[in-house]
């Protein structure tokens, strides 16, 4: 339900807007498997030589450049950098750092400062579970840093962004790099699905389903939303908005809070394990990670047939949609009860 569908090449300034907010979370070590440590050969490189001497970094240069971040990163601190890798770059659309540098430098600023904590947060220090971690450099917001318990080995990952390197020691910090540029919240979850074309009908929905819909899609307890595209309910009799709109709002309730979790209420895939999954309605969903980034879900009245989890493209962000009040996953079946 989030309309924050990342487009970053062909929208470069509404999604850059919120890059920088999470360099900031310092990290002294880590021995995680899954996250190795990196130490720098010198203790005096700062989290801008990193970046600058980094070969992953080239994009991200580019933008701290742009930004006028260079002296703001080589600061005092400490801060704990997430910082997106050349590839997280370009799967955010851009296909080269001069792409990057093409975007406007306060655009690219606001973008960069989400990625920016204040303090020392190594790998081996973040808790298991998810914590809240507001940024400092900005007003962009909070990042939610997960780490999962060791036995389902997913690791640490921050908006659904996974740490690939942790630990990157630097004189004022640690830097981690992560595979996706990082989006703040544009909105709550009513406010993201509303501003998405992709779910308009799902808006449409919502807006029959009544006050009490309405109410707990934008209020404040943290929800995990799986958004069914608009393709998703052209598949079903409820294919247009009059047909929506015709519908009975029991029957509409009683679907779309079958797409709703809050238990986790910030659900960001890479924590998302297979099995049962208690939804705010009256059924219950089952989830099953396949490999890479492959996740369904399987809910009673769809006959056996599983709804995918939209992978993210380039481009297009479609899992992991951060809004204020929860996370919006696309669907590309509706999850009948």
């Amino acid at each position: 339900m989030n309309a924050s569908t990342v487009q970053f090449g062909r929208r470069a300034s509404g999604i850059l807007a919120s890059l920088l907010v999470c360099f900031s979370v310092a990290l002294t070590s880590c021995k995680d498997d899954e996250n190795p440590t990196t130490t720098p050969p010198s203790g005096s490189s700062t989290i801008t030589d990193l970046v600058v001497a980094g070969d992953q970094f080239t994009f991200l240069e580019a933008a701290v450049v742009k930004a006028g971040l260079t002296t703001t990163l080589s600061g005092t601190g400490p801060f704990t950098v997430f910082a997106p890798t050349d590839d997280a770059f370009r799967a955010a659309g851009f296909a080269d750092a001069a792409a990057v540098s093409a975007v406007a430098d306060t655009t690219l600023r606001r973008i960069l400062l989400y990625h920016v904590l204040s303090g020392s947060y190594p790998a081996s220090a973040i808790p298991s579970g998810q914590t809240a971690l507001p940024t400092s450099l900005s007003a962009n917001g909070t990042t939610y840093v997960t780490k999962a318990a060791a036995t389902t080995g997913t690791g640490v990952s921050v908006n659904g962004a996974r740490v690939i390197t942790a630990d990157i020691q630097a004189s004022n910090g640690i830097v981690h790099a992560i595979d996706r540029v990082l989006m703040p919240a544009t909105g709550n979850v009513l406010q993201v699905v509303q501003a998405d074309t992709t779910l308009s009908l799902l808006g449409a929905a919502a807006a029959r389903g009544g006050a009490a819909v309405v109410s707990a899609l934008s209020g404040s307890t943290p929800l995990t939303v799986f958004a069914p595209t608009n393709a998703a309910f052209r598949a079903t009799p409820y294919n247009t908005v009059a047909a929506i709109n015709a519908a009975p709002v029991a029957a509409l309730t009683a679907i779309l809070t079958n797409h709703v979790v809050v238990n986790p209420g910030r659900a960001y895939s890479p924590t998302i394990v297979s099995g049962p999954i208690t939804t705010f309605g009256t059924g219950s969903v089952t989830a099953t990670v396949g490999t890479g980034t492959a996740l369904t879900l399987l809910s009673p009245g769809n006959g056996g047939q599983v709804s995918n989890v939209l992978a993210n493209t380039t481009g297009v962000q479609n899992r992991d949609i951060t809004a204020t009040n929860g996370v919006v996953h696309k669907i590309d079946r509706v999850l009948l009860p």
